[in-house]
């Protein structure tokens, strides 16, 4: 499990392109039968992906959480971004299809993923928090989430958004996570963009076509930076940066936040004329 600490804006504002890549790009997270996990510092989230092909993974222990098991003291959201696969938590077995998400309390001690068709994998995007309760395992459809319409053609942003865990949803400790299909022709996601100091986010991009890339937005409003990302990059986001974004073709992306507020819609914005 790799892990990264935090960085301030000052220290950020001076990094450069490998710097900033080094630091907040997640790249290769989707590697056939394995599990690949990132501790950030920023409110101790766990970045991960399974894509489990020709056997089951399992959710490994690691000696930094010093737990004796992964969800000792943890919860995990999971969200499906290709072929139909299962998830077996404590023996439970879930089906997942593409855009399903599974949340996991705190307390469950054996998680594992396998796909039903190794010719279509399914890809497992993980995020982890701490957790100080446990709330029952859950699982959602991309039919069961709340969202909807947002943006215009106009503009470039006509897209849906699904949410998954938050408030009104799938019950968690902080956890929020949901994810936000682009239409065809649309190609930018939050913006106007908005930071939210009370909480991280990171953002895991799939869907974009192996020729093309999205550019990710990140810094303070008026110190703002990009990373070029690729199908299945995730990046991390502190609670201080914009995360915006615009692909050179349409896309789908993750999020998902935790930290001290639990509001989906707590966001102070950055209006688009203050942006430098």
């Amino acid at each position: 499990m790799e892990i990264r600490f935090q960085n301030s804006p000052k220290e950020t504002s001076r990094m450069n392109t490998a710097e900033l890549r080094s630091n907040f790009l997640i790249e290769k997270l989707m590697q056939d039968d394995q599990v690949q996990l990132v501790y950030s510092h920023y409110d101790r989230v766990i970045i991960g992906g399974a894509k489990p092909v020709h056997q089951s993974v399992e959710l490994p222990n690691h000696p930094e959480l010093r737990a004796d098991y992964f969800l000792e003291r943890r919860e995990i959201g999971i969200i499906n971004v290709g072929g139909a696969g299962e998830v077996k938590a404590d023996g439970e077995l879930f089906s997942l299809d593409k855009l399903s998400c599974l949340y996991l309390g705190k307390g469950v001690k054996q998680v594992s993923f396998s796909s039903k068709d190794a010719a279509q994998p399914a890809v497992f995007y993980l995020l982890s928090a701490p957790a100080h309760a446990t709330h029952p395992n859950r699982l959602f459809t991309k039919n069961d989430a709340q969202g909807g319409n947002m943006g215009d053609q106009a503009t470039a942003n006509k897209r849906t958004i699904y949410r998954y865990i938050h408030a009104d949803g799938i019950q968690s400790c902080q956890l929020v996570m949901g994810l936000t299909i682009l239409e065809p022709g649309s190609v930018w996601n939050t913006m106007p963009a908005h930071t939210h100091t009370r909480r991280m986010e990171a953002y895991f991009y799939f869907d974009v076509p192996a020729e093309q890339r999205v550019f990710h937005f990140m810094g303070e409003p008026t110190e703002t930076r990009h990373l070029l990302m690729a199908n299945h990059d995730a990046v991390v986001s502190p609670p201080w940066s914009i995360h915006s974004g615009c692909g050179t073709a349409a896309y789908g992306f993750i999020w998902g936040m935790a930290g001290e507020n639990y509001t989906y819609s707590d966001m102070d914005a950055a209006p688009l004329a203050d942006l430098r």
